[in-house]
């Protein structure tokens, strides 16, 4: 990360917004910003490059389309811009970033700016997250914050875009206005925007209900026929992620695939975990209760370790792990495919041949063998199914990328470490009538295994230990229960890029939410919140932990 810049100037300024207010503007050169958004509603900026990425494999497609007739391109892989968003793919016709190995969705959205703006100079600013590492504003911010410092504003209220805090440009912090809590920010030079022909006015600040400030403006109007159904899939008006899942691959006219596929060797396709690398919860029979009576305080530890056996690494020493093997063992084979259904995986036709034909060869299973998967019922190519579990953990389980039902047992990829579990007294915000539940993840940094995006490079592991709170009562000792086998599975953290500040081969959550702090709630990540034990049972059911797998 490239140090801070230097703040606002020295002169004395006002500390309202900059003469210049958020609106639109005149100007011929624009440049297009993609950013995609978070749980908490918030839009992130994808990097300049990536986004350059996007508008080429746009304009290419409008120009093949022009010559052709056909279509725009339906998908994007973002692997091919950047290696560390490999898993993620952006599904044109939804406006939906769709990550494929854990089929989480999200809104994203393209803004254009002028091209002296922030964006067009490729300055970002940001600001300092728990972890210590940086995290960028959403770039209408970046180009507000940017206006208000060439204008030598001292300070600027982010109120009129959204936000809660003032901006103090000459201390470099930025303040919560209800709670007074600093943090610092940075103004950082990166890669400038790519450069749009957008004929639409420009836009200088806030969103509004414009043409322009549409998600696809500037780039005409996407005529793709959407061919595949999606549920639950958010817009541009999203402010919370929804759980589930969309196409991912190619269209019939731009042959695209999600990201670099491994070749399917021997060693490539053997069991992730074994006795050497499986986790599990300590075989204590029941937990310890170290009292420390003096505060009231009562500590359950639950140490995890390397083992040398455990259930997981036995049931997975009897499941077929062989790509070929679990695609047949889950889906039964078509003898006719339906005449006007489309694979959701790679757009094309279930009468046609799979989109994976060229990158995904297989000398068992043919290219236009249709297969059904047998408790859902939903149909796909067997190619398709079976570059999607190649690129996956490889752990003997598929998950339906329709409906998300899931056929054997999913584990994940998370790093060794520690689990301990505590109780005390004090209540949570919205929970008066219990104590508290307090959960410390202890994971310390390493090198990557081969279930890793990187095998053989370190591994970084921010934040540790890391503390969460649940209520302890009957549905919040639930949870912990359902924490606990979402633990040994390996599901609660993996390895990969951190969604807050970038940094790639670290320690990250895995969609499985928590709360880290007791109270103020203002940052989404405490309490009181009425609806959190059931959002995380949902998500815990998505990975398939469920009440069935207590006692198990």
């Amino acid at each position: 990360m490239a140090a801070a810049q230097g703040a606002g100037g020295g002169s004395a300024g006002p500390s309202g917004p900059p003469a210049s207010a958020p609106g639109h503007g005149g100007g011929s050169t624009a440049v297009a910003v993609w950013e995609w958004q978070d749980e908490f509603g918030r839009w992130r900026p994808y990097r300049g490059n990536v986004c350059s990425y996007i508008e080429q494999v746009i304009q290419a497609s409008q120009q093949k389309g022009r010559r052709s007739g056909s279509g725009l391109v339906s998908s994007i892989p973002l692997g091919h811009a950047d290696p560390a968003l490999a898993p993620y793919v952006i599904d044109i016709p939804s406006l939906t970033q769709f990550r494929q190995d854990t089929g989480t969705m999200r809104a994203v959205r393209r803004h254009v700016f002028p091209g002296d703006s922030a964006a067009g100079q490729g300055i970002v600013w940001e600001w300092q997250n728990d972890e210590g590492s940086w995290s960028p504003y959403e770039m209408n911010v970046c180009v507000f914050l940017e206006q208000a410092r060439a204008t030598n504003h001292q300070r600027v209220d982010l109120g009129p875009l959204g936000y809660n805090y003032e901006v103090d440009f000459v201390a470099q912090v930025q303040t919560n206005k209800s709670t007074r809590f600093r943090r610092s920010v940075q103004r950082r030079l990166d890669a400038p925007y790519p450069v749009t022909t957008s004929t639409t006015p420009l836009h200088t600040g806030v969103g509004c209900s414009c043409q322009q400030c549409w998600p696809n403006s500037g780039t005409g109007p996407i005529t793709t026929r959407y061919r595949h159904s999606m549920t639950n899939s958010p817009n541009s008006s999203t402010t919370h992620q929804v759980p589930g899942r969309t196409a991912s691959v190619s269209s019939s006219s731009v042959g695209f695939v999600p990201y670099n596929k491994p070749a399917l060797t021997g060693a490539r396709s053997t069991p992730r975990l074994n006795a050497q690398s499986t986790l599990v919860l300590a075989q204590t029979g029941s937990l310890s209760a170290a009292l420390a009576a003096s505060n009231g305080v009562s500590a359950q530890v639950l140490p995890v370790k390397m083992s040398k056996s455990s259930r997981v690494s036995q049931a997975l020493a009897a499941t077929p792990t062989e790509p070929e093997s679990v695609v047949k063992k889950y889906l039964e084979e078509l003898k006719g495919a339906p005449a006007d259904e489309d694979c959701m995986i790679c757009m094309e036709k279930l009468s046609s041949p799979s989109g994976y034909s060229d990158s995904c060869p297989s000398s068992s299973i043919r290219p236009e063998a249709v297969g059904r998967l047998r408790n859902c019922q939903h149909s796909f190519h067997l190619l398709c199914m079976l570059a999607m579990y190649s690129n996956g953990n490889k752990d003997g389980s598929l998950q339906c990328p329709s409906c998300k039902t899931i056929y054997g047992e999913k584990t994940g990829t998370q790093p060794k470490g520690k689990m301990e579990i505590s109780t005390f007294p004090q209540s949570l915000p919205g929970h008066k009538d219990c104590g508290t539940i307090r959960i410390v993840y202890h994971i310390s940094r390493g090198i990557q295994g081969p279930e890793h995006p990187n095998p053989g490079m370190p591994y970084t592991a921010r934040g540790f230990p890391r503390y969460c709170y649940l209520p302890d009562n009957e549905k919040g000792r639930k949870v912990l229960e359902l924490l606990k086998v979402a633990w040994k599975r390996r599901l609660i953290f993996t390895v990969g890029t951190s969604n807050t500040t970038g940094e790639s081969n670290t320690v990250v959550w895995n969609e499985i939410h928590h709360k880290t702090e007791m109270d103020s709630n203002l940052s989404g990540h405490g309490y009181p919140d009425p609806n959190y034990l059931d959002n995380v049972l949902a998500e815990l059911a998505a990975q398939g932990v469920t009440e069935d797998c207590l006692g198990q």
